[in-house]
């Protein structure tokens, strides 16, 4: 099995990602700069960070190699505190505080930007959650960096002020001093930002690298928070920052914080959008790095070492090395196990066992369904890998891992496929005749006669590669190899992965939809105009769980119907399968009359239409005129 952590270790070739990012964090002429290095989830963002925080570190990372310092953070770290602009410049200025050889230096420094962090973290709050009896006993000892506060208070002696701070009504107080001086928070901003370049400049170090990783995580305000804590009040000279973030996410965010009533009703919602998000989004991150997907190629070389690393263990080191090396004369060809066989002793060899076979079976067709995404090949190999355990305990005869693997491609890729390919082998004693016309049509690329043989949904490219590459599955019994996927036919792998944050939010949002008019209007802008085909899959997970967990709830039907009549792509395949897993008694009835009315924009509703029980509450409304 292999874990799903991000590492130094670079089994991608990515390192000429982390070197360029070196490069450019080197280049003292371009300081300050935030670099985002983007992707999808588990595309390898993270372990790029790992390399980068390797190279630009010494041995021990409280040392000064080149003179850099370098503090790694993990922004979900800041999830829960009540202000992530706070808490993130208080865990910067610690890390200088602590500093074996920096600590001692800069005392002074760190001390009173700690409490110029304690008063932002009092003025951000609107005073929830702060001990104010430590406020009075705070500004009676001076406040350099508040002069503006301090100013108020003059006239007041220390005894007025401490009771006017420890009374009841201290909150108000407070928020009307502050009131009357809101145009002063950016001296506050100005102040810090002066003292934090004094604590560089004073520390002696040559540069400041600070990576933050995982705010993809991250609720959007929380997003937002600690971008603009980097923006505001650390972007000074000699510093570095470095964010790695799925840029759905980020844009997501910052669309999250600047919705307001006036642009929510622009007349043209989708150029707002695009504009604040993308004006905003080149303000906090002045050089946008997005990663490639893995090629076809890479995708093989990187199963080969992660079964090597599993089967190896310690004698893996001299495989990496010869890996690295290949790398660099050679970015393209596979990296396999013909490679890697030629540095393997015999009982090396023996360790790998099956595996120089099974990846040889495995590549081609894992690679077609997989996207290049680091993490769901990992995912995909340990699920394989305890599937395949579940046949030897199970002692099947005669069972094939490629075609496990196959299936299990259909399955991440297209789990609608998969489904509907189990309900073909489930009434025919496991050998399909559909199969056999499916390969026999793609080989000849026959689109037309897919279409024509109601196959439409097996008319994409990729679908056609999978049912053309080898193992072929016609006159195969399908029966043991759905048998022991049985606990994925109601969740696809791709079900059991992170849903991202803000497809969540957008799922949220249509649930509390509040209208027909504002969840048609969502659909339209934010459903079919805003997300990509994953996150599309994603979405219709959600709701077909909520549906078939909660089938007497009005709402989320409401939000199938308005799916399927905006012909939202698989939405109707989606809603069947929902019909045929719940009571249709305790489908509220009364939804046959949007039916009717969402079959008249869309035909194919009728279809569904049809699978209500003729005895159901709602089959017997449907049937009436």
């Amino acid at each position: 099995m292999w874990a799903d952590n991000e590492t130094s270790e670079d089994l991608l070739g990515f390192k000429v990602h982390a070197d360029l990012l070196i490069d450019v964090i080197n280049d003292e002429a371009i300081l300050p700069v935030t670099i985002g290095v983007f992707g999808d989830w588990g595309s390898g963002k993270s372990s790029i960070l790992r390399i980068v925080e390797k190279e630009l570190s010494g041995a021990d990372k409280d040392d000064l190699k080149d003179g850099t310092l370098v503090l790694y953070f993990n922004g979900w770290v800041f999830e829960g505190y009540d202000d992530a602009k706070a808490a993130l410049l208080e865990s910067i200025i610690d890390k200088f505080d602590k500093h074996k050889t920096l600590g001692n230096k800069v005392k002074d420094k760190t001390t009173n930007l700690l409490k110029s962090v304690n008063w932002m973290r009092l003025l951000g709050l609107g005073f929830k959650n702060v001990v104010l009896p430590g406020a009075a006993a705070f500004i009676s000892g001076g406040m350099s960096l508040a002069p503006y506060l301090a100013s108020q208070f003059a006239s007041m002696s220390g005894e007025e002020l401490a009771q006017r701070l420890n009374g009841e009504n201290a909150e108000s107080f407070l928020a009307e001093i502050i009131k009357k001086n809101e145009t002063e928070e950016t001296m506050l901003v100005r102040e810090f930002r002066d003292d934090f370049e004094d604590l560089i400049n004073k520390s002696e170090i040559k540069k400041l690298v600070v990576i933050i990783d995982d705010l993809d995580r991250c609720r959007p305000e929380r997003l937002i928070e600690n971008l603009e804590a980097i923006k505001l009040f650390l972007n000074v000279p000699k510093t570095a920052f470095v964010i790695g973030a799925d840029p759905r996410i980020v844009r997501h965010a910052i669309e999250h914080r600047y919705k307001t009533d006036k642009i929510e009703h622009a007349d043209d919602p989708d150029s707002r959008n695009k504009r604040i998000v993308s004006d905003y989004l080149e303000k906090l991150i002045q050089i946008p790095y997005n990663l490639p997907k893995l090629s076809d190629t890479e995708v093989e070389t990187y199963m080969s070492l992660l079964f090597c690393k599993n089967s190896l263990g310690d004698d893996f080191g001299k495989v990496h090395i010869a890996f690295c090396e290949h790398r660099e004369k050679d970015r393209y060809s596979v990296y396999g196990l013909g490679n890697i066989s030629g540095i393997l002793t015999a009982e090396e060899k023996d360790k790998l066992g099956g595996s120089i076979s099974l990846i040889a079976s495995l590549s081609s067709i894992i690679t077609e369904g997989l996207n290049g995404n680091p993490r769901q090949i990992k995912r995909f190999l340990n699920t394989f890998t305890l599937r395949k355990r579940l046949v030897e305990v199970a002692k099947f005869s005669d069972f094939r891992v490629d075609i496990l693997a196959k299936l299990m491609v259909l399955e991440y890729a297209e789990p609608d496929l998969f489904r509907k390919l189990y309900m073909w082998q489930a009434s025919q004693k496991g050998t399909p005749k559909e199969i056999i016309e499916l390969e026999k049509l793609s080989t000849n690329d026959e689109k037309e006669g897919l279409r024509a043989a109601n196959f439409a949904d097996w008319t994409n490219d990729k679908i056609m590669k999978w049912l053309k590459v080898e193992p072929m599955l016609s006159n195969i019994d399908l029966r043991n190899y759905y048998w022991v996927s049985r606990d994925q036919l109601a969740n696809s792998i791709s079900g059991a992965s992170l849903i991202p944050e803000y497809v969540r939010s957008l799922f949220k949002k249509l649930v509390d939809h509040g209208s027909a008019t504002i969840l048609a209007k969502t659909i339209t802008n934010e459903v079919l105009g805003g997300i990509n085909d994953t996150d599309l899959e994603n979405l219709l997970l959600l709701l077909e769980r909520e549906i078939v967990r909660k089938p007497e709830e009005e709402s989320l039907h409401e939000i199938a119907i308005e799916f399927m009549q905006q012909s939202v792509p698989k939405s109707v395949d989606m809603y069947s399968r929902v019909i045929n897993q719940v009571d249709h008694n305790s489908i509220p009835y009364h939804l046959n009359n949007q039916l009717k009315t969402a079959a008249t924009k869309n035909a194919k509703i009728h279809g569904v239409m049809a699978l209500f029980s003729k005895n159901s509450k709602i089959g017997k409304a449907i049937k009436q005129d």
